[in-house]
């Protein structure tokens, strides 16, 4: 996991562009928000890491491959920067775990009587609410 967040580190690009929000006098003058693209055709990635990365990005990533992504909640460049590695981090993060393989449950003979049971008790009731004779 370290090597592939260092190799998307070092492929990062940064642009800084005005951000709405807070920032005071600054808001309108410095250019404070951060987006970040990683390209992951470039991160050379195995083929179930890509998919879930590519996944788990979904409207991030563009056709072009790259994902952005766009960190604008502090007021000072720096906070933002490290605000969008660390979002990069658990994205790549969240895409290296292999999730966890479903195991089928068996209904056993007691919990399928039990269904049945509570079935038939709703369809009766649902029948004895037809049309009452006057």
């Amino acid at each position: 996991m370290a090597s592939i967040l260092d190799k998307a580190n070092a492929i990062a690009e940064e642009n800084f562009v005005t951000a709405s929000g807070p920032g005071g006098q600054n808001v309108n003058k410095v250019a404070t928000a951060v987006q970040l693209r990683v390209n992951i055709y470039q991160l050379a990635l195995p083929p179930p890491i890509f998919h879930r990365l590519k996944a788990l990005a979904g409207n991030r990533m563009n056709s072009a491959g790259d994902i952005v992504i766009d960190a604008r909640n502090h007021r000072t460049q720096e906070a933002n920067r490290r605000d969008a590695r660390q979002r990069l981090a658990e994205l790549i993060d969240a895409a290296v775990k292999e999730p966890k393989k479903r195991a089928k449950t068996r209904v056993n003979r007691i919990g399928k009587t039990k269904r049945l049971a509570g079935k038939k008790a709703h369809g009766m009731k649902k029948a004895l609410r037809g049309k009452v004779d006057l």
